[in-house]
């Protein structure tokens, strides 16, 4: 006495579309393709600040001048 259950997932050639398709309208959209932002809008600021650059800058020199001085002291 078991009554037939309709397969809950038919295969392609019980479907009403060719090859299994899905009709149009009948899934939902994967993704919006607009993003919405992470946080308020901030305009880019320019450059480095001076600080940050002033200190690169004489990290570079006393190297420079690190080196310099131990080409002169080879050459005595």
């Amino acid at each position: 006495m078991s009554a037939h259950v309709p397969d809950p997932d038919p295969g392609p050639r019980n479907t009403s579309r060719p090859y299994g398709g899905v009709p149009p309208g009948e899934t939902p959209p994967g993704e919006s393709s607009t993003g919405s932002g992470a946080g308020p809008y901030r305009p880019l600021t320019r450059g480095w600040a001076k600080g940050p650059l002033l200190v690169i800058c004489l990290l570079a020199l006393v190297c420079a001048l690190f080196f310099l001085a131990y080409a002169v002291m080879l050459n005595f």
